[in-house]
């Protein structure tokens, strides 16, 4: 408990001041946007890492971006009630994941660093079923080195990599060079 607070006097008193963790926020369906537009305004650091899809509309295909994590996005923040509470009253919020304000579920800071690589990097992701087996591998070149995630393997020189966010059990998949992972 002493390593995740640091203790700040506030009126002579000594308070625990929780550091910032990743929380995931569940909204309402196609509100991911509308949900970080009011956490952001609202000072909130949210992150809601998005991947282009193929869409039809009027007998024509075009590149849209969708969220990589349907009716989900992240919350980097100190949580308190008081910011708890805030981030609850945004509408089309269904709730934070988690049993009480005290006890919120965390996502691993390294799940996340794996989702940023993977915006940065450009590569084309697709949805992928959540794997909860498989080999784990690490890139060890390229935009996305040290990323670890599971490799399925599709032919003898490409595969799938999938990140996954074991917290809400959703898993996105890039298409990698086979020869640049090595077992984990």
């Amino acid at each position: 408990m002493l390593e995740e607070a640091r203790w700040a006097p506030a009126a002579g008193l000594a308070t625990a001041v929780a550091a910032p963790r990743w929380y995931v926020v569940w909204t309402r369906s196609h509100s991911e946007q509308l949900v970080e537009d009011q956490l952001a305004a609202r000072g909130f650091r949210v992150f809601n890492p998005q991947i282009d899809v193929w869409s039809r509309r009027r007998q024509q295909r075009h590149r849209i971006q969708v969220p990589m994590f349907p009716g989900y996005l992240f919350v980097h923040h100190a949580l308190d009630k008081e910011s708890d509470i805030e981030i609850r009253k945004a509408r089309a919020v269904v709730a934070i994941l988690g049993e009480s304000w005290e006890r919120r579920a965390v996502v691993p800071d390294p799940e996340i660093d794996a989702l940023c690589a993977l915006t940065r990097s450009g590569l084309a992701a697709t949805h992928h079923p959540y794997l909860r087996e498989g080999q784990r591998v690490r890139i060890v070149r390229g935009p996305m080195t040290d990323v670890e995630g599971i490799l399925v393997r599709n032919d003898h020189h490409k595969g799938l990599l999938v990140l996954s966010v074991e917290l809400v059990r959703r898993s996105v998949a890039v298409e990698i060079d086979c020869t640049m992972v090595r077992p984990a």
